[in-house]
């Protein structure tokens, strides 16, 4: 039996691929492949979820090779249905080797996932900012390539193929790129690229082309760099464990940082008129939570009602910022937040159902956390909820995309 028994047709907005330890080099161009590192897993908290033995980083690749044998056992995959949403990371189905995907997504019943790295979110963005573009491109090409890859195995598995734009000559060029290899969503650095604003007019050409394509444009956790300032974290205190029980540095205090940079490019993008000239495109804000996007709308309000008069790019704007929102935003809350509550304050519009599989953070019963916040909601907003928004993220394209 299927995770998903809600009854309804449920699309998943956040899904990840854990990335093996040389999946972005294996997939650049030889001009880059040996500036790129192996990952190193750093804390182990991913592979701890395997159960399995690792030795020291040069035996990563032949504890993978175990790993992957290990996951085609007989006994491995009798116990898949049950443990479906109990095994997390490296363990679970589907996570890392791609022909076994499609059987989790049977298993979580779920009719389609829009795809993630795990791992690269935080590095592509250092690189975009780093100067080096050739490598910057490189290695995004790369991740794109090795996403797009491990979604064709199955109709239902979304890309999401990351566009750099801190050079506005060659964006455009890049989201062409991207498009034509089938990518589900444009992945974009939700930081502010360096030496111009997300909503510079060079740019244009690439929310043209998103929006022709019926392509969103995605923002994921990550996507920022340095999440804040680390003397937060200098307090003369004992370090708390984070909610992996392990020693990555993502607790409480970064929590409350995940909003700030998508709040403000977005905000920029709506004054500056980005979404009154392209009134298709759409955007996802992916893994960074909503509950507080209904304070973020009423502050965008404000700003109107406080700068219109002597602004006249808010001046040239038909819609408030709300209605910007509601038209062409869509968010996943964390299934520790209030989705009614943010329906009621926001509208039924703005939220996704998002599973986070197979990470940790996810959880092992996220339906049901979400079920329980939306019990007094209608079955219309429930069903906006797990399937109507994301078939508007996606341009109306889902049938299309899941019958092609």
């Amino acid at each position: 039996m299927a995770y998903n028994s809600t009854g309804l047709v449920v699309h998943d907005a956040d899904a990840h691929i854990m990335e093996t330890p040389t999946w972005l080099r294996d997939h650049a161009d030889p001009s880059i492949r040996d500036r790129i590192d192996a990952l190193t897993y750093p804390g182990g908290n991913e592979l701890q979820q395997s159960a399995v033995e690792f030795d020291e980083q040069d035996d990563l690749e032949t504890g993978f090779e175990r790993l992957a044998e290990r996951h085609q056992t007989a006994d491995y995959i009798a116990a898949e249905e049950a443990e479906i949403m109990l095994r997390k990371n490296y363990a679970a189905t589907g996570s890392f080797i791609a022909e076994d995907r499609p059987r989790a997504l049977d298993m979580l019943g779920f009719a389609s996932q829009l795809v993630f790295n795990t791992f690269y979110n935080s590095r592509l963005c250092e690189w975009e900012h780093s100067g080096d573009m050739d490598f910057a491109i490189g290695t995004a090409r790369a991740h794109n390539r090795g996403l797009a890859e491990f979604c064709s195995v199955d109709r239902r598995l979304l890309s999401t193929l990351y566009v750099p734009l801190a050079d506005i000559e060659k964006a455009p060029a890049l989201a062409e790129e991207a498009i034509e290899m089938g990518a589900g969503a444009l992945l974009i650095a939700s930081a502010c690229p360096p030496g111009h604003s997300p909503s510079h007019i060079g740019l244009d050409p690439v929310w043209s082309m998103a929006a022709d394509a019926g392509v969103p444009v995605v923002f994921h956790v990550g996507g920022t760099g340095e999440l804040l300032d680390s003397n937060y974290f200098n307090n003369g205190l004992p370090v708390p464990p984070d909610f992996h029980g392990g020693e990555e540095n993502f607790r409480s205090v970064d929590y409350m940082a995940i909003p700030v940079q998508p709040a403000q490019t977005l905000a920029t993008m709506i004054f500056d008129g980005v979404f009154e000239r392209f009134p298709e495109l759409r955007v996802g804000v992916v893994e960074q939570g909503a509950i507080w996007v209904p304070s973020w709308m009423r502050q965008m309000e404000s700003a109107i009602d406080a700068f219109a008069r002597h602004e006249e790019r808010l001046q040239k704007l038909s819609l408030r910022p709300s209605e910007y929102v509601r038209r062409q935003m869509k968010f996943t809350p964390y299934p520790t937040e209030d989705v009614g509550w943010i329906v009621e304050q926001a509208g039924s519009e703005v939220v996704l159902f998002s599973s986070d599989y197979p990470h940790v953070e996810g959880g092992r019963r996220p339906i049901e956390r979400f079920e329980r916040s939306l019990e007094n909601c209608s079955d219309e907003v429930r069903q906006r909820f797990y399937h109507d928004n994301f078939d508007e993220l996606m341009g109306g394209r889902l049938g299309a995309l899941l019958a092609a």
